[in-house]
Order: C-alpha cells, then structure tokens, then sequence
C-alpha cells in the first residue's frame, strides 16, 4: 500500500509517494499547479499529474498502489475549487481517498509538530492559514492582501522610481535595480519593465534578494518596506489565529517559503513581533520540512498512521 502527498504551488508542484512507515520511494517535480496561476486550471491539473506520475515511475508503481493522497494547493481556495480538484484527483486514480487542503495547511503540517497553530508561508506569493485541536480551519486565501515576492519586488521599484523623481530620498535600491536589470539608467530600467515590446524577464521577482539585502545592510528605505511587509504578514497571521480560537492561548507559528528562509531576520523579526504582541503564546518554528513533507503526513493521517 502506498501514500501520494502533493505540494501545488505557482513555481513548482512535487509529489512525494511512501510507503506507510514514512519511507519517501518516489519523488516527481511539475510547474505551476495552482488552477488560478496556471494558464488554465486544466494546465495546472496537467502539472499535478505529471508531478505525480514522475513520483510513480521512480517508486516503481502505478496508481492504482495508492491508498491514500493528500493534496496542499494553492487554488484550494473556495469551495467550489475543492469538489473541482477532488473529482480531478479521483478521476486521475490518485488514491481511493482524496484530501484536499490550501496550501497553507499543507506547510503547516510539516512545520508544526502536531499540525495544529498558523502557518505563514512567504515564496513567490503569499499563504496563511491556521488549524486548531478541534479540528477548525482558517485559509486566508483572497483575503490576503500583503503577497510575497513579487509584491516586495514591486515595492522595491516603486521607490527606486519615486527616489529617481525626487520625491522621495536617495536609496541603495537604485544601484542595486541598474545592476541586476542590467540598465544604464532609471528611465532605461523603468522602459525595459513597461514597454509594450518588452516582456517582462521572468527572474524580475529575485529582486527580492536585492531587497533583502539592502534592507540588511542598513538602507532606510529598504528597511521600512521589509519590515512594514513583515508586520502586515503578521496581521493576517493574527487573524488565522483569532479565526480558529487560537489567540488566547500558546501555539505554533510556522514560518516557510523562500522570502522567510532568506539570511536577513528584519522581514521574520517583523512578523514575529507583530504576533507576540498580541499573542504572546505563539512560538516561531522555522520550518525544516518542504510542504510537500506535510501533505504526505496528511495522507498518513488518513491512513491511520501515527505520526
């Protein structure tokens, strides 16, 4: 008897396939599996099959070996988006029972040790969502408002351009924007990102990094935007908390995605503190584990395996 645990994100989807004491025989990687980032959502399901498939080809099986499949994506969002994808994932024949959560719930999983507390996921965009012991979910979905790398990236530039028309002061960003787009000057980069027969580069979110870094070499400006993002995050976290009757007591506060695992602590000090403040109980957890880790102790779960 096998498990499928599956992490659908807007970069990359992965599928893990074990057996049922945890032992990870097959592994597959896919693009985009989130039915709202995708071209299509049948592009995004495409994704997810292949990802899969890729899994089963490595563990040497086939799907009608699975029992069991969990699936943390992104598009999970209304409940529509979850009778959608579960009858997809029955139809392809991945597992005789489906689970299907946000993807928020699936880094949660594999960043808190009994899968109950917030998770606040930072990647390329942005998810949070929560679970309590009695078994009450929280996904913030298209609430979310402060988003993840392309969002910060996009702050960057924006005051790159209003430091260039003197309304704002000088900042670090400006040098740091020519030399990673490769312009000679802010005019050229801001033609370069906006012109009609310019496509934008597809690294334009890695800026991010520059972000980062700026904002941990001292830069003000930098520094306000990654710590204003960091406390927004922590707001909705807040919220995720409140929301399952989490707030007045302790909990886990899981930290995952790209964004958060960055060298620099401002953006994860900023949330942190957010929280603290009015949660004292929450305990940061950065997470070791990828969600794709958390979907398959889902699946577990179902199967009746302790963890």
């Amino acid at each position: 008897m096998l498990v499928l645990g599956v992490d659908g994100g807007n970069t990359k989807t992965l599928a893990l396939v074990a057996t049922l004491d945890g032992c990870i025989c097959g592994r597959g990687r896919a693009g985009c599996g989130d039915i709202y980032g995708a071209e299509s959502p049948s592009a995004a399901l495409e994704a997810v099959s292949a990802a899969v498939h890729t899994a089963l080809e490595a563990a040497g099986a086939h799907p009608a070996q699975l029992e069991y499949g969990a699936f943390s994506l992104a598009g999970a969002d209304w409940p529509e988006d979850f009778v959608f994808l579960e009858a997809a994932m029955r139809q392809f024949g991945f597992g005789r029972s489906v689970t299907i959560v946000n993807d928020a719930l699936g880094a949660l999983r594999a960043g808190s040790p009994d899968g109950c507390g917030v998770a606040v996921v930072c990647g390329t965009g942005t998810a949070i969502g929560s679970r309590a012991g009695d078994g009450r979910v929280w996904h913030s979905s298209f609430w979310q408002e402060p988003h993840g790398a392309m969002d910060l990236t996009n702050q960057a530039l924006r005051a790159v351009y209003r430091s260039e028309l003197g309304i704002d002061g000088p900042t670090a960003l400006t040098e740091r924007a020519l030399q990673f787009f490769g312009a000679r000057s802010v005019e050229a980069l801001l033609h370069q990102l906006t012109a009609r027969d310019h496509p934008r580069p597809p690294h334009i979110r890695r800026f991010v990094r520059e972000l980062l870094d700026a904002a941990d070499h001292g830069d003000p400006t930098a520094r306000r935007i990654v710590q204003a993002h960091g406390a927004a995050l922590g707001d909705y976290a807040l919220v995720a908390a409140r929301m399952v009757g989490l707030t007045d007591q302790p909990f886990t506060l899981a930290l995952a995605g790209g964004v958060l695992r960055h060298s620099s602590p401002l953006l994860r000090n900023a949330l942190v503190e957010r929280v603290q403040h009015s949660a004292p109980g929450a305990t940061p957890i950065e997470s070791r584990l990828e969600p794709a880790v958390g979907a398959l102790l889902l699946a577990l779960e179902a199967a009746s395996v302790p963890i």
